[in-house]
């Protein structure tokens, strides 16, 4: 619900305040005074085109704050909280198991002259896009231009659904769902049979390359295997000579017995420190540190030994090595860096394979789910369908009910649901709404058959009849009056009053009549300083709106008589309220 709408710096509004409330609120002034920039304000807030030529003369930017009560389990609060908004608690409402936490959500448009605007939700700045996301789960505004969506079969189709309730709610569920899966389903099924040329060549590709890996039967990290043992192989000759000649080196040469060589020079140091140890253990350490170099040297000795011996010259197993490293190569340039890379390129290749090869089973297996699909949206749709058929009936002879109320006796609408070619979104069905002022008139389109007052009138007349069904918590309307009076204008007054007894309700209106049926009146007021005007918003109490209702009903605050009628008209609206 809105609580409350700040506006500075709009047309002749220089600063105005409107502390709005549940129920039918209703705003009057003087022609002229700024009715209209209250709507343009809560079209601003509610995400609407900012236009720099509205901002007040002699100010650099408008802004327009608003302040809204919303449920903090809604889609509104949980959009506002994805969005980074700040919300703070405000009193529950309901009782018992219907009661809902509610909490406040800060609004606010800023207008720059030059026509460049910004947007703030929740304290934080936001795209003005964003605005228009939560307006349509705050506001429904019903204006001269605004009135415009209901002239969309699209939004007709919507607008029945939501009168036939769980009847087409339910199925229309079910049928979504299916439908969606359908869409899939035929998607899949359209790729698959379209590109089954492509889908085979690359089978043939993938059975090519696994067939040269399966030949090649290569081994984790065998490459790197064979990379050292060819180096071995390669230079066996060389390694073999090393290895001898530092055995040589570590333990002497047999051939050569009085050449030195690095054990017979440790003994030669053991043999001089051991007499002597005794006598200090520094030396004692360092004889014992020898001791282990002799053993160390020794070890490696044999050890170069062993390898020295164990090295044979295989030319045939070089040339084997060689050959398989190759074939190893001729992998890894196609499927992989390493061969690690070309088992892992075989493995999902093996899989890839296993889905191209099962695409017949798979047309198959998706036409016969896409036979299924249909027959059940089909079902579906006949029920959608008789299920809206009784809707529109019943929408159309309620309308027309609350139409001879609003001063329009002989007008009439007609709901009409035709069948479409094909499964949509939303079912088998076209829906529209057709519209006739006066008895033997062909039923004509919105557009067509009602003029801007009618179609006013014939907006309140469905959203009285949506009353309580409607998720949206305010309307607004602006000229919803216009081209009438009198007992009709009573009626208009009366049937917004039966409206706002679910909804919060706001109208911007000339008619005493339908003013003298709010629960709260405010007033736009203009003062005329000889160089600007300027405007602000008053709550008017029971003397003001006597006053108010009097200048509506005859241009005269002071006249007695006009006051006595006011007075009549707003003992009327009451008693009308309380039988009501």
């Amino acid at each position: 619900m809105l609580e409350e709408i700040r506006i500075r710096g709009l047309g002749v509004i220089d600063d105005a305040q409107l502390e709005l409330g549940p129920g039918l609120t209703v705003v009057t002034g003087e022609t002229g005074a700024g009715k209209t920039m209250v709507l343009t304000g809560l079209n601003l807030l509610m995400g609407g085109r900012a236009d720099g030529g509205a901002v007040r003369t002699g100010t650099s930017r408008a802004l327009v704050e608003g302040r809204v009560t919303i449920d903090a389990g809604g889609v509104v609060a949980e959009r506002a909280t994805e969005a980074g908004a700040d919300l703070e608690p405000a009193a529950a409402t309901g009782k018992g198991k219907d009661k809902k936490e509610r909490v406040e959500l800060l609004l606010s448009r800023t207008v720059m002259a030059e026509g460049r605007s910004r947007a703030h939700v929740g304290g934080h700045s936001a795209p003005v896009s964003l605005l228009g996301e939560l307006a349509d789960g705050l506001v429904a505004v019903h204006g001269q231009s605004d009135q415009q969506r209901l002239l969309r079969t699209s939004r007709q189709l919507a607008a029945l659904d939501r009168y036939a309730g769980a009847a087409v709610a339910e199925p229309l569920a079910e049928y979504t769902t299916r439908y969606a899966r359908l869409r899939a389903v035929e998607s899949e099924l359209a790729e698959v049979t379209s590109k089954a040329r492509e889908r085979a060549q690359e089978a043939d590709l993938l059975r090519l390359g696994l067939g040269e890996v399966e030949d090649v039967d290569p081994q984790p990290g065998e490459d790197g295997v064979l990379r050292g043992e060819e180096g071995r192989l390669a230079h066996s000759d060389a390694l073999r000579t090393a290895a001898v000649t530092a055995h040589q080196g570590l333990s002497g040469d047999e051939t050569m017995p009085d050449a030195p060589d690095v054990l017979g020079l440790l003994a030669q140091a053991r043999q001089a420190l051991d007499p002597e140890r005794d006598h200090d253990p520094d030396l004692a350490a360092l004889a014992d540190r020898l001791a282990e170099a002799a053993y160390l040297v020794g070890d490696v000795a044999a050890d170069l030994a062993s390898y020295g011996a164990g090295i044979d010259t295989d030319p045939e197993r070089l040339a084997q090595v060689q050959e398989r490293r190759a074939a190893l190569t001729a992998l890894t340039r196609k499927y992989g860096e390493t061969i690690d890379d070309v088992l892992a390129w075989a493995e999902a290749g093996s899989r890839r394979l296993l889905e191209l090869d099962g695409d017949d089973d798979r047309v198959a297996a998706l036409a016969d789910e896409r036979e299924s699909l249909t027959a059940e949206l089909n079902d579906l749709a006949t029920t959608i369908t008789k299920a809206r058929t009784e809707a529109a009936a019943r929408f159309a002879d309620d309308v027309s009910v609350e139409l001879t109320a609003l001063a329009m006796p002989h007008a009439r609408i007609v709901v009409e649901v035709r069948p479409r070619d094909g499964f949509g979104p939303t079912g088998v069905d076209d829906v529209e709404i057709l519209f006739t002022a006066h008895n033997g008139a062909q039923p004509r389109p919105l557009d067509k058959g009602a003029s801007g007052g009618e179609l006013s009138r014939l907006m309140l007349a469905i959203e009285v009849v949506f009353a309580g069904a409607d998720p949206v918590p305010t309307f607004v309307f602006d000229e919803v009056d216009a081209g009438v009076g009198g007992k009709a204008a009573v009626e208009v007054g009366r049937r917004l009053a039966m409206l706002a007894k679910h909804a919060q309700v706001l109208v911007v209106t000339h008619l005493p009549q339908v003013a003298a049926f709010a629960d709260h009146h405010l007033k736009v007021v203009k003062s005329d300083d000889g160089r600007v005007t300027s405007s602000g918003v008053e709550t008017l109490d029971d003397t003001g709106r006597v006053g108010e209702l009097s200048r509506m009903l005859a241009g005269l605050e002071g006249s007695a008589s006009a006051r006595a009628h006011a007075e009549e008209l707003l003992e009327t609206a009451a008693s009308s309220k309380r039988s009501g």
